[in-house]
């Protein structure tokens, strides 16, 4: 077991690195919290708030000229019957009156739960602490726009009261820079929470949308940056490196991240240069197979599926990059009076069948030993359907080549028959070839 020695120099980067993976904790002023704490526990209190009837009932709507269909939908509408939830104000909003508080206040609440979880490294319930304060300033975001927008207004369904419009609508310059600043760090704390399950796409996207609110986060772009190095994305986390670089030039993680990033560049590089090496190799030697079996005159034909084989196929041997070399096939021995089988996975050119059956008889399913060297006869199917005997001590090559027989799926097929079963299947042959081509 090898033991690496952290030297200082070590030590020190990794204390930079690790002060980029730490959440945003600068507290934002005034953020007043509630002193009464409810018996629960939680710091939230629910808010008092009337629920709000619906006009009518759904039994009372579908007589009011309305069909089935639309009251689903307009049901569907309301968050007390939503099936799906959708990313919008009003459902947003109707989370919110769960807590008492202002959006800030509540935001900044789950941004320190999230904290005091990324800091005992739980990563995954961090994760849902900023998720819900990014959910609540979000929806702010989104109403500001609406409301500087008139034509991207909709009517909200959802009503918290005039006390809380009147609220909202006193809300300062100074409390919305203070709420897209919770937003930025929100966004940027849940990024490193991403980054440490390897939700790399979600960390990255969380990068932009902090990068939206304020494009100098040096955070975001150390966070975008290793998430995309994570998933060998070179262009894009050099991207976010060099922006974040000319920002802060003398910033360690990110002057750690881009080492690291030539590093891996260099590499993939490498490993594409071997694999387009490999490929080209590859197709020298189907080149030099397709031309050794053109020159012999050998027949080969590749139907619409093509046994499985794995590293079985037409070769060249012993060198497959030596056109002198010998082709060697892949050669079935089917027996197909006892209905099996013998893969051979390199029959050389210059082989016989003597040479192979010598060694595959005696077969171990042969309780008659009706299956000896002497006791055999062989055939290939001829191009035109018919049959050819072979000779036990006649070269491979000098019964392929010609033209009259062919490799399917370059696999050799030879039939072994018992000499006394031979010329009845012989003639079975014939007559179901006769039967295919008269159908």
């Amino acid at each position: 077991m090898h033991i690496q020695e952290i030297t200082d120099e070590v030590a020190e980067r990794l204390k930079f690195e690790e002060s980029q993976l730490q959440p945003e904790t600068e507290a934002l002023e005034p953020a007043a919290t509630s002193t009464e704490q409810p018996q629960n526990g939680s710091r939230f209190k629910p808010r008092n708030t009337p629920f709000m009837f619906p006009e009518l009932s759904p039994g009372r709507a579908m007589t009011e000229k309305k069909t089935v269909d639309e009251v689903v939908a307009e049901l569907k509408k309301t968050p007390f019957f939503m099936t799906e939830l959708e990313e919008n104000d009003e459902t947003e909003a109707f989370k919110a009156l769960a807590y008492e508080g202002t959006p800030l206040e509540n935001s900044s609440e789950f941004k320190e739960q999230g904290n005091e979880c990324f800091k005992m490294r739980r990563w995954a319930d961090a994760k849902e602490f900023y998720t819900k304060g990014i959910l609540i300033l979000a929806a702010e975001e989104r109403k500001r726009k609406q409301a500087s927008d008139p034509s991207s207004q909709q009517p909200s369904k959802v009503k918290s009261g005039e006390e809380g419009e009147e609220k909202r609508e006193k809300i300062s310059e100074d409390e919305i820079r203070q709420e897209r600043a919770i937003l930025e760090s929100l966004y940027v704390n849940r990024a490193a929470c991403h980054l440490e399950l390897k939700n790399y796409r979600s960390c990255w996207l969380d990068g932009s949308a902090a990068l939206r609110l304020n494009p100098k986060n040096i955070k975001a772009y150390y966070r975008s940056a290793r998430a995309f190095l994570a998933v060998d994305r070179i262009a894009e986390a050099d991207d976010a490196c060099s922006r974040g670089l000319a920002l802060d030039e003398s910033n360690n993680p990110l002057k750690t991240v881009a080492r690291d990033i030539i590093k891996r560049a260099g590499e993939l590089a490498a490993l594409q240069k071997r694999e387009a090496e490999r490929l080209a190799k590859e197709k020298r030697r189907e080149m030099l197979i397709k031309a050794a079996l053109k020159a012999r005159e050998i027949r080969t034909r590749t139907t619409a599926q093509p046994p499985e084989m794995e590293d079985a196929g037409v070769k060249l041997a012993p060198d497959p990059d030596d056109p002198a070399s010998h082709l060697c096939f892949p050669t079935v021995l089917l027996y197909p009076v006892h209905l099996e089988s013998d893969f051979i996975k390199a029959f050389n050119e210059t082989d016989s069948l003597a040479d192979h059956l010598g060694y595959v008889f005696p077969l171990p399913w042969d309780r008659e030993g009706a299956y000896t060297l002497a006791g055999v006869e062989c055939y290939m199917e001829t191009v035109s359907g018919g049959l050819i005997k072979l000779g036990k001590k006649v070269p491979l090559l000098k019964v392929l080549s010609g033209g009259r027989v062919e490799v399917v799926d370059e696999v050799v097929r030879i039939f072994v028959l018992p000499k006394p079963q031979a010329a009845g299947w012989v003639e079975e042959f014939k007559m179901k070839k006769a039967a295919e081509k008269g159908s």
